[in-house]
């Protein structure tokens, strides 16, 4: 059986910097698929209306006391918080949006309920 041919340096270093560059990719892909399954196991229901620019999706609403934080949860869909959006395919139930949305909601709740 032949030798090897040992590596010079250089080629130990680029060879370190493929698999470094191999497993960021890797890794990166990994946490865009799970960050994509865990939205869609948010959602409850989903029919495109309109060639996937128009959707209905039914989701839980988002859990009062974490309407504030910076990664907000979403109620159990046995409590039957559920909403009922009609718009874009792409609607994040835990996004910027949807955030926004729900304060709004919430807020004219207590006005409504304490003469605010």
């Amino acid at each position: 059986m032949g030798r090897r041919p040992t590596k010079g340096a250089g080629e130990e270093v680029r060879e370190m910097k493929t698999m470094t560059v191999l497993s960021v990719l890797f890794l990166a892909g990994a946490m865009g698929s799970s960050i994509a399954s865990a939205a869609t196991e948010n959602v409850i229901s989903k029919d495109v209306l309109a060639e996937g620019s128009y959707c209905h999706i039914k989701f839980s609403a988002i859990e009062e006391r974490t309407l504030s934080w910076k990664r907000p949860v979403l109620k159990d869909p046995s409590e039957s918080d559920i909403i009922d959006f009609y718009g874009p395919c792409d609607h994040d139930p835990l996004g910027k949006e949807e955030i926004q949305s729900q304060k709004r909601d919430l807020q004219r709740r207590f006005e409504r309920e304490y003469g605010g």
